[in-house]
């Protein structure tokens, strides 16, 4: 095993060192869209088998929606690449230049990070859209993805291979870790600074935690999405009532659901009347703190403060009321996970502070939270989403995936 993960942290230096432009890595994504679209037949061959597996050992149907790939989610895979495909070369960019008096001329250029190891659970579009990203930025990538999607992910690495070596171009920009061994991703967070530049895991909490407990390389992502909704007393309440349901319940298991939603008091009665009858009428499980169970006439269960920290990932909300603005921000601040927070307002002073007090990586106004996307962003995909303090926050797409030198001329200048 450590042979072989060093042997692939060699073949990924090498790749590194080739000079690509824009039109031929725009002609692999192309080829690469080809070769998936006269595949599909193919690939949903090698999904059955992951599929099968893994309902063999009793995975959890959410698991199992996340690994399937079929027509539909083939042709999406397939969009996510030609969108990245029109998105601007994102490498040897000059973000600024300026002459100082000493006579030097200086540049701000952007390149690529180097290599990326991503690891990763479940869903195997993740293998083609990082692949996608990480190649247009001019990064080679080490993928190793979950047992449970071996064979998805496999072929589609496989078919993106296919395509560099179509272009004579090094195959090994993108290689996927065939190991199944437990012990490659601590041997690839513990041993492999020489070989890979960034890690960034793509799965649940325990993945995440791991990564970012023991990896001695720097690590892009975020461990959980606990993500709020505060609706404000100047909030249309219509417009709250529409945004909640979809905030909570369009799709629970993604990092970007609301997980507890904020209620001004002084719109108590009106807002759990409308909004949280609304989000019990769709089947979501509602607990509330003292106020919010006074207020509201329907079916509620008891908080705790353990509630305020938690990502269910299912339709289950944490409700609770606040005096002012102050409170609500206090409130994501302490138990929020810097991923994404929403106010629901008309009232632009209250938005613009409250926008610019929250510590999340993405801060909303009148929006629901399920837009923390990358895709919705119009990064063309993202290869995850990330909480650190540090850059890059939030969606981490094609422009995040660079990092940049300065570069310097003169006329033989001499320091005094």
């Amino acid at each position: 095993m450590r042979k072989e993960l060093i042997n692939i942290g060699k073949k990924s230096k090498k790749a590194f060192t080739t000079q690509l432009n824009s039109k031929k890595k725009n002609k692999v994504l192309k080829d690469y869209c080809n070769l998936i679209e006269k595949n599909k037949k193919i690939i949903i061959k090698h999904n059955k088998k992951d599929v099968y597996d893994a309902q063999k050992k009793g995975l959890k149907q959410n698991l199992i929606n996340r690994l399937i790939l079929d027509e539909k989610k083939i042709f999406n895979i397939i969009n996510s690449i030609k969108s990245i495909i029109k998105l601007k070369d994102p490498t040897n960019i000059i973000l600024e230049r300026w002459k100082r008096p000493n006579g030097l001329n200086i540049s701000k250029k952007t390149i690529p990070i180097g290599i990326i190891g991503v690891i990763y659970e479940s869903r195997p579009n993740v293998t083609s859209d990082v692949a996608s990203l990480c190649f247009k930025s001019g990064n080679a990538l080490i993928l190793k993805g979950g047992k449970e999607a071996y064979n998805s992910n496999k072929i589609l690495s496989k078919l993106f291979r296919s395509s560099l070596k179509k272009n004579n171009i090094d195959e090994n920009f993108v290689q996927f870790i065939h190991s199944k061994n437990r012990r490659v991703v601590d041997f690839l967070l513990t041993k492999m600074n020489k070989y890979i530049d960034v890690i960034i895991p793509r799965g649940g909490k325990k993945l995440v935690k791991k990564v970012q407990t023991l990896s001695n390389l720097p690590t892009i992502g975020h461990l959980e999405g606990i993500c709020h909704t505060f609706v404000d007393k100047d909030a249309n309440l219509k417009t709250a009532q529409k945004i909640v349901l979809n905030a909570k319940l369009r799709n629970t298991a993604i990092c970007g659901a609301t997980e507890t939603i904020l209620i001004h008091q002084k719109i108590l009665k009106q807002s759990c009347k409308h909004i949280l009858k609304n989000l019990e009428k769709n089947g979501c499980k509602i607990i509330g703190d003292k106020k919010i169970r006074k207020s509201y006439s329907g079916k509620i269960f008891k908080a705790t403060n353990k509630d305020w920290s938690k990502e269910y990932l299912s339709p289950i909300v944490s409700v609770k009321s606040v005096q002012n603005l102050n409170e609500a921000v206090k409130h994501i601040n302490k138990y929020g996970t810097m991923h994404t927070d929403s106010i629901i307002t008309k009232n632009r002073m209250t938005a613009k502070k409250f926008l610019a007090n929250v510590n999340s990586s993405i801060a909303m106004h009148n929006t629901s939270t399920q837009f923390a996307d990358g895709g919705e962003f119009g990064f063309g995909g993202e290869v995850g989403i990330s909480t650190n303090t540090l850059p890059p926050r939030g969606p981490v797409g094609l422009n995040q995936l660079v990092s940049y030198k300065y570069q310097i001329s003169s006329n033989g200048k001499i320091r005094k």
